[in-house]
């Protein structure tokens, strides 16, 4: 088990109900991983594990322990029996740190006792997650992006690159622009191994854009999970008074609107946005995760994985 970051303000993404909550999780991959260690994942390769895969003809240089002797028997011929082999899983953390993801709002939850702007609730989701799968000794990396990619951490299995991510998660702050789609595209040709790929944002941009990126991972053969965080506000529009809003995206931009004018047609775009990123998520067997900021982030992680293992026993 990874040790806990001993600095302060490592800590803090990582605070003790936390820890306690990801210690009671496990992760496994839904399909076949290239990894580079043994571990919990199938891998799509053939190896010498538990789980019984196939026989073969026996070869010059193989093995003879692992031949199975009753085929022998009844055939009179040599074959090696071939199992599955675990592996390790790489993990790319993709956290969007776009202006929009300032957003607080007054309903968000606390946590340390300061209530959650979007990006901050998806630091501590990142930072959950990075600490579990390196638990399960995988490989993890971090991509933090805007309008382009801003750091990209490669994904490693050691105990210390808790503290790499960790420590850039605490160092960035949320700025610029989004252009999700185009990113992605950029971030799945930086990926080469199939693996999981993690999505952390509010996606606020083209549903079709997105969806096109994400088959780009697809098509990289990547598992994909995407946290679609949004906050209370954003998804009931609850203003009612004149009021000036602030682009939190392109400076000195404000909008003077009358909320009630608005609101159902925004509802209705909210809405649309959001079914057409579930479906799409669907359609390529992708786990779509829409989180609200005001359920803690526990519960998040604790619905998610409950949810996931449920449908894996299906």
């Amino acid at each position: 088990m990874p040790e806990l970051p001993s600095n302060a303000s490592f800590a803090e993404l990582l605070p003790r109900d936390l820890t306690n909550t990801i210690g009671r999780l496990e992760f496994l991959a839904r399909s076949a991983k290239e990894g580079t260690v043994t571990g919990r994942h199938t891998s799509p390769h053939k190896g010498f594990s538990v789980e019984f895969a196939e026989h073969r003809q026996y070869v010059a240089g193989d093995d003879l322990r692992d031949l199975d002797w009753r085929v022998y028997g009844k055939s009179d011929r040599y074959y090696i029996k071939q199992y599955i082999e675990e592996t390790n899983m790489r993990v790319t953390l993709l956290v969007d740190a776009s202006g929009s993801m300032a957003y607080t709002g007054d309903e968000a939850t606390e946590l340390n006792g300061h209530r959650l702007s979007k990006f901050a609730y998806a630091r501590h989701l990142a930072a959950s997650l990075a600490y579990l799968f390196i638990r399960q000794q995988d490989a993890v990396g971090l991509v933090t992006f805007d309008d382009t990619v801003r750091r990209h951490i490669r994904p490693v299995a050691k105990p210390s690159q808790v503290r790499l991510i960790l420590d850039e998660l605490m160092r960035t702050a949320p700025a610029d622009d989004t252009r999700c789609a185009e990113t992605f595209h950029d971030i799945a040709e930086r990926i080469p191994a199939r693996g999981l790929v993690i999505v952390l944002s509010d996606l606020f941009d083209d549903a079709e854009a997105i969806k096109n990126a994400l088959h780009h991972f697809r098509y990289k053969r990547h598992e994909i999970l995407v946290f679609h965080l949004m906050a209370e506000e954003e998804l009931t529009f609850p203003f009612k008074k004149f009021d000036h809003f602030k682009c939190l995206e392109i400076e000195n931009l404000r909008l003077n609107v009358e909320p009630q004018t608005i609101r159902v047609q925004y509802l209705e775009r909210v809405r649309a946005h959001l079914k057409a990123l579930e479906l799409a998520c669907g359609q390529m067997q992708a786990d779509y995760v829409p989180v609200n900021t005001k359920v803690p982030v526990t519960e998040t992680l604790l619905t998610y994985f409950a949810r996931r293992k449920a449908l894996s026993k299906r």
